[in-house]
């Protein structure tokens, strides 16, 4: 099949998330060669409301909860009357009720982007024997999965998925927008508090568990006292959090920035130094948004960064994921700063050009192609 294709892609919720932003960021590199519609499951939050503003539709399914059953002939329905070329499904709830809507419905190219896969959950939820069988029969009604990094299709091949039905689309960025901005971060740090002369560590991401803001906290209570702890996003664990802040004699030291949509790069440019420690990625793509804002990067785990060529992000440092280990990191990077001035960036590693948002979206819109070309035979 050649021409313009028509994709619906069906999400679970339309929130701040990786995988929601992602998929803003990559309609509109597919314009030109697809009509596109987005259908939200649940929450059509401040991504629907970006989508919308960039000029693409997105429907509510008003899903009640994950055994919601109405939801699935109102989504064959309206897979049906769209008269769609290719499904493409993202996160669990809508790859499960979306890849049998689209059977359903007729539809023969059904491809599920597999985001937020670790080693024993997924999208930071624990997964038993039960859900991984759901989750497998599930896969099997779809054309193709796509793997957002290596990391995440050995995992699938491990769980059961048949390695030729796994594609590799490493997850993209717009590199341009992270660039930095010396006006934005003092505006920044003005407006959250800091001082122009604080060392500033930075965290992103929602405040779950998985993410070990914990970690971070407890590392910066053996840092300086002048060192500040700024956390861009929100999430189910912010007031534990807060609490371990004041438990650990670093409340006043913490920034909280809430989530945002559009506001990361200036979030960023504030920062001094980028800290991941999470031990479970999929991909990291907020270590790579800090290369190309032109951080220092201390990852605990970051498939997008772990096995590329020598010099491709020397500004990127794995490290342990103790308290103790996080700590030291971060006093390696501080110590590797004192001659730079505050606000001091490093050229924007080779590593961010690998992850562009336009050559992703050409590889998905090649894969939605070729397995057009191959069911409709």
């Amino acid at each position: 099949m050649t021409g313009r294709l028509k994709v619906l892609h069906v999400i679970t919720g339309l929130g701040i998330g990786g995988a929601e932003q992602q998929l803003r960021l990559l309609l509109p590199h597919m314009r030109q060669a697809t009509t596109s519609g987005v259908v939200t499951l649940t929450n059509p939050g401040p991504v629907a409301d970006a989508l919308r503003a960039d000029g693409f539709p997105v429907t509510h399914l008003g899903m009640r909860g994950n055994r919601d059953l109405t939801a699935l002939p109102r989504l064959t329905r309206l897979v049906r009357q769209g008269g769609y070329d290719v499904v493409h499904t993202h996160l669990y709830r809508a790859c499960l009720y979306g890849r049998i809507a689209a059977r359903l419905a007729g539809v023969r190219t059904v491809v599920a982007t597999e985001h937020s896969l670790g080693e024993d959950q997924i999208e930071g939820r624990p997964l038993g024997a039960g859900a991984r069988a759901l989750y497998l029969a599930g896969e099997r009604l779809g054309t193709a999965t796509v793997a957002v990094s290596d990391a995440v299709a050995r995992r699938l091949a491990a769980w059961g998925v048949h390695p030729a039905r796994v594609r590799t689309v490493p997850n993209g960025i717009d590199a341009a927008r992270f660039a930095f901005d010396p006006n934005a971060r003092r505006a920044a740090r003005r407006r959250l508090g800091l001082a122009p002369d604080a060392y500033v560590v930075g965290g992103v991401g929602r405040l779950v568990p998985g993410k070990r803001f914990d970690t971070l906290i407890r590392a910066l209570a053996h840092l300086p006292p002048a060192t500040r702890l700024l956390l861009v996003g929100e999430g189910e664990q912010r007031v534990a959090l807060e609490r371990l802040a004041v438990a650990c004699g670093v409340a006043e030291r913490v920034v909280w920035a809430g989530a945002v949509s559009r506001g990361l790069p200036e979030l960023l440019a504030a920062m001094d130094v980028f800290v991941s420690a999470s031990a479970d990625e999929a991909f990291g793509l907020a270590c790579v948004e800090a290369l190309a804002a032109g951080l220092p990067v201390r990852y605990v785990a970051c498939p997008a960064l772990d096995g590329l060529p020598p010099g491709e992000a020397p500004g990127a440092r794995r490290i342990g994921g103790s308290v103790a280990e996080v700590a030291a990191g971060v006093a390696a990077a501080v110590a590797a700063a004192v001659d730079t001035p505050p606000g001091g960036r490093l050229p924007v590693p080779t590593a961010v050009h690998r992850y562009d948002i336009a050559h992703t979206a050409r590889q998905l819109l090649s894969l939605y192609h070729e397995l057009s070309r191959t069911t409709a035979k």
